[in-house]
């Protein structure tokens, strides 16, 4: 496609070179170099599809970067990249070394907040307004925030401080979750477009001003609009309730509707937040995308044509054998229950969703709801599993403390996303959580080597009845093992033993696992034989095992997929402070860096760590000239 209009712009100020009337045919264009880079790369294509007509409006009518735009999440900023300096980089989105796939301060000045987590915009937007007026700078702040995000509680806490200070910010509610029948619709956005300007100060003022100069059943349904665009339907008497002077709802694929509203918004003098709340179709205009279940969220590479996805592996994903796990088991125990903040499809619970849709609650994106709501079931009798991203876990992490370890609760956590998470990057990896759970009192903590075991924790933490428990498992692809056998419950605690060998132990928590066989194997090749253990539980850990280990091994060496403070540390404190004898093996761990890992494939995240199966063996190889261990002496366990 050729690009008539979008080839002429390179940043906002050129876009304001252009008459509102070629702002449609711009829209069109910047909606196909948003679907061909996606095509492409893969990415969150929806969202962005969505907001291609106000991401235009915002830039044409407000003075970015000097005003300030916050897009919460980011999901949706591909358009504003391409639109901020970015057109001839798009294609290289969620690749190493690429554009971010998110919205990250360091990549432009026109990216005024980070983002990947939802609902902050309205907070860190209140934050930067003060800071601006404590200044004395005329900055506008425009916060755009989706009504998924609008559903946490953190949004609403800004909102009301918002209110309560009476500083002038901007919030842009896109919602996509809604529509407007016709001429409701129209009569809206007349409204909207006279209550942004000066002249009116209310709703009410306009509807009396207006509604003596017509028909009375016209007037009877001025006065219906205004129940509809002030609360009736849309919520907008709560946002007044907050402090907000709300406008709305608005097409938001209508230029020229949304320019005159924003230019008005723009040079208003109102002493108090101002929300606009626009109506929007998630994929707008790319069919495909339109006619999905979920609106191309996130996607693979895939065919511009037919929308359909590149498949890039014939495997199970973790997060499938997950779902298919628990479903199974839910059809012998009524009381499973699968609790997850919007994150259905992500961690296959959509599976257990159609089977048992009484059984399941996705409760928005509300992680601290989530989890103290799981720890209510519980003091009932069923069985909750929280299932949460080992990110978004972490939002709700005095929840997990005081409603559910404290009390001794038996939640059960099913952590996706453990471990580098590839294209989505720094924001959305699963570091902390070993970390972060092993450290709590009343926690048991496991993490799948591989798809089998991941069902065996499953089945495992069902019959963990007197505490918390928690098993993590990776983005992507399983190993591929014949997972046809019923799943048989783990002894708390126990680890196994993968290979027996010589000097060297290597003790792996979690989905390193293949790598390590991988590592093991090639060194076998080569005549040496070292010990692999799967460790399974971070806490409690198998002592036993280790007791058998530091006795037959001179050499120790632990690896995770997490930070520091995890499965190595709970190890290092036994041999430390707790193991009766005294050690003369050396020790070893292998963990995360302690760095922010960049996007890049999951592969080469791993590679750049040094975590992958090369890696790993030459750490071995390295272990073992520093302290001059024989490598051939073999010791049985």
């Amino acid at each position: 496609m050729s690009y008539n209009y979008l080839s002429k712009i390179n940043y906002p100020k050129d876009l304001k070179k252009f008459k509102i009337k070629d702002l449609k045919q711009i829209a069109e264009e910047l909606r196909q170099k948003t679907i061909h880079a996606v095509s492409r790369t893969g990415g969150h294509l929806g969202a962005g599809l969505g907001v291609i007509e106000l991401t235009i409006s915002i830039h044409y009518v407000f003075n970015t970067p000097n005003d300030k735009l916050l897009w919460d999440v980011g999901h949706q900023s591909y358009p504003h990249k391409i639109l901020t300096g970015r057109k001839e980089r798009i294609e290289t989105i969620r690749q190493g070394g690429g554009l971010y796939g998110f919205v990250k301060r360091s990549e432009s000045e026109y990216d005024t907040f980070g983002t990947a987590h939802s609902s902050t915009s309205i907070s860190a937007g209140l934050g930067i307004k003060i800071a601006k007026d404590l200044k004395n700078q005329n900055s506008k702040v425009i916060c755009v925030i989706g009504d998924g995000a609008l559903s946490a509680g953190m949004a609403y806490e800004a909102m009301n401080n918002a209110g309560s200070i009476n500083k002038q910010l901007i919030v842009i509610l896109n919602d996509n979750d809604m529509s407007i029948d016709r001429p409701v619709g129209a009569m809206s956005n007349y409204l909207s477009k006279l209550l942004s300007s000066k002249s009116y100060t209310n709703i009410r003022t306009v509807i009396k001003k207006i509604a003596n100069k017509f028909p009375k059943t016209f007037s009877k349904m001025l006065y219906r609009t205004e129940e509809f665009s002030k609360g009736f339907i849309t919520g907008g008497t709560l946002f007044e309730e907050l402090g907000f002077y709300y406008l709305g709802p608005l097409d938001g694929h209508n230029i020229e509707h949304l320019v005159p509203v924003l230019e008005n918004i723009k040079t208003s003098k109102l002493d108090k937040p101002i929300l606009l709340h626009v109506i929007t179709k998630k994929g707008k205009g790319y069919p495909p995308a339109e006619r999905s279940e979920d609106k191309f969220h996130g996607v693979n590479k895939f065919d511009i044509i037919s929308g359909t996805p590149i498949k890039l592996s014939n495997k199970k994903s973790y997060s499938q054998v997950f779902g298919e796990t628990l479903s199974q088991e839910a059809a012998k125990d009524e009381t499973i229950i699968a609790v997850t903040p919007a994150m259905a499809s992500g961690t296959g619970l959509s599976i257990f969703a159609k089977k048992f849709p009484s059984r399941f609650f996705d409760v928005g994106i509300a992680e601290q709801h989530a989890v103290t709501m799981c720890a209510g079931m519980a003091t009932e009798g069923f069985k909750p599993f929280a299932a949460i991203y080992s990110t978004f876990l972490q939002r709700a992490y005095d929840q997990i403390v005081h409603d559910v370890a404290i009390q001794k609760l038996p939640v059960r956590f099913a952590i996706d996303r453990a471990g580098q998470v590839g294209a989505d990057g720094p924001t959305h990896a699963g570091s902390f959580d070993i970390a972060y759970l092993s450290c709590l009192p009343n926690f048991i903590v496991m993490a799948a080597g591989d798809e089998k075991e991941l069902r065996n924790m499953i089945k495992t933490s069902l019959l963990i009845e007197d505490r918390p428990s928690s098993f993590r498992f990776p983005r992507g692809s399983c190993v591929g093992l014949d997972i046809s056998e019923e799943p048989q419950p783990l002894e708390i605690g126990k680890g196994r033993i993968i290979q027996e060998g010589n000097n060297i132990a290597l003790i792996n928590f979690g989905a390193r696992l293949e790598a390590c066989k991988e590592a093991v194997q090639s060194l076998l090749k080569k005549g040496i034989k070292i010990t692999l253990i799967d460790a399974r539980f971070a806490k409690p850990i198998d002592t036993k095992l280790i007791d058998t280990v530091l006795d037959n091994h001179g050499y120790l060496i632990t690896i995770e997929e997490g930070s520091i403070g995890g499965f190595s540390s709970i190890v290092l404190d036994y041999i430390h402070n707790k193991r009766n004898k005294k050690t003369k093996s050396k020790i070893k761990n292998i963990i995360f860096p302690d760095i922010f890992v960049d996007h890049d494939t999951s592969e080469n995240q791993y590679k750049i760590i040094g975590m992958d199966s090369k890696s790993i063996e030459e750490k071995i190889f390295n272990f073992s000239k520093e302290e001059g261990i024989n490598l051939m002496k073999i010791k049985s366990l």
